[in-house]
């Protein structure tokens, strides 16, 4: 395993860090003002103008699409996009989106990329590509534990040339945007097959009778309205054609796992880039606040968070930049485990050296007048979205004791 970083990665990392100082930083007071203008003048889910400006802006620097990885129509391998992503997530509200390389869009257009059928690629993939619409992802439910795939109820049955679908979806982020299209559903269309072959999944556009927005879904009080929410949504006999199933019949668990092992190191990448800011900003209010006489970055316990931080960073950088490279040199497959070990892992992290940076800011670091305080709401969900620390840590359990049980056997051999 080589960690050292390509001649192109280099190129882009310099380009995204000028892109992010000259017009990301900048902008994030701007995103906070529209946001608020528009919530006051009743247009809470409307497109916030900076971030359509600063797409722009990364495309015109080459700064685009750079999530897809060559398994799935792309050039950038996983390892050399990891850098790329941590410093986007510097700045999760505004830079992920504006390169076109945000949740749930990546892992919807990676789906289409890889499973889609060319009338799916043209009709849905490739204005996404290009930005010109947004998507969301449609698999968890109010009514059951939905960090068991299998366990979802909504229902897709056939009716002549048609699929009619029914059910309710919560958490699916980013259907309240008007730039939402599409919908990926999955649902059950075999309720009495092999339990992982019951679910398929299906392009439902957002604009279909029978879909309602029952209401929106806040996080720690955020809204996230600036990339769209988050909906639960009613699916009332919503109909759609037999060709917008995407694979085949039976398909949707694996279809699903074969989509939430990238989305999962992506949020691992941006989540580290978290870290790293609020590290930044923990050190600098350190050395700029004062008590009885002394800055407090002499304080022995600030130290040690610092020197915590620091090692905690680069130990979550390290797992993540490993299975990567598996991921490029082996397949999703191969990295299953390590996938796991880091979803686990990065969340804590960057969530422990956020809740650090905020103690050293005091009330202010509670408040809106810093990054941290939104930033730590958007890791603190990543302990649930795409599963639930405790189902990985099963996993994982269980594929440790088979291996030690593996290598016990032939040891006896």
């Amino acid at each position: 395993m080589d960690f050292s970083y390509s001649a192109r990665t280099l190129e882009l990392s310099k380009t995204l860090e000028q892109f992010m100082r000259e017009k990301v930083y900048p902008a994030e007071a701007t995103l906070a003002e529209q946001t608020n203008e528009l919530s006051a003048a009743g247009q809470r889910w409307a497109l916030r103008p900076v971030i359509e400006e600063l797409k722009g802006e990364a495309r015109s620097r080459g700064l685009w699409n750079l999530f897809l990885a060559p398994a799935f129509g792309g050039s950038l391998p996983t390892a050399e996009y990891a850098p790329l992503a941590e410093i986007s997530g510097r700045s999760p509200l505004l830079a992920p989106e504006a390169m076109n390389c945000s949740a749930p869009d990546t892992g919807n257009m990676e789906v289409l990329a890889h499973f889609g059928t060319d009338r799916q690629k043209a009709e849905w993939l490739t204005p996404l590509l290009n930005g010109e619409i947004r998507s969301a992802f449609a698999m968890t439910e109010p009514e059951v534990a939905s960090s068991d795939a299998s366990n979802i109820s909504t229902l897709i049955r056939r009716d002549g040339d048609s699929y009619v679908i029914r059910g309710r979806k919560w958490w699916t982020t980013g259907a309240l945007s008007p730039a939402c299209r599409v919908l990926i559903v999955m649902g059950k269309t075999d309720p009495d097959g092999p339990r992982h072959q019951q679910q398929s999944m299906i392009l439902v556009p957002v604009d279909s009778p029978g879909i309602k927005v029952v209401r929106h879904l806040s996080v720690f009080g955020y809204d996230d309205s600036e990339h769209g929410g988050h909906a639960l949504l009613e699916f009332d006999d919503v109909r759609v054609p037999l060709d917008n199933l995407i694979g085949e019949e039976g398909g949707g668990f694996a279809i699903s796992q074969a989509r939430l092992g990238p989305g999962r190191i992506h949020h691992c990448m941006r989540a580290i880039g978290m870290a790293e800011r609020a590290l930044e900003l923990m050190c600098a209010r350190a050395d700029d606040r004062s008590t009885f006489g002394r800055p407090i970055s002499d304080q022995g316990v600030i130290r040690d968070w610092i020197a915590e931080a620091r090692i905690r960073i680069e130990q979550a950088r390290l797992l993540v930049l490993k299975t990567a490279w598996l991921m490029d040199a082996q397949g999703n497959r191969a990295a299953h485990t390590e996938i796991q070990a880091i979803k686990v892992l990065v969340p804590s992290m960057a969530e422990w050296v956020l809740d650090k940076a905020i103690q050293v800011h005091g009330s202010a670091g509670l408040s809106q007048e810093f990054p941290l305080a939104a930033i730590w709401a958007q890791t603190r969900c990543l302990r649930l979205a795409d599963g639930p620390d405790e189902v990985h840590k099963a996993s994982l359990g269980r594929r440790e004791l088979a291996r030690q049980r593996s290598r016990r056997e032939i040891t006896m051999d």
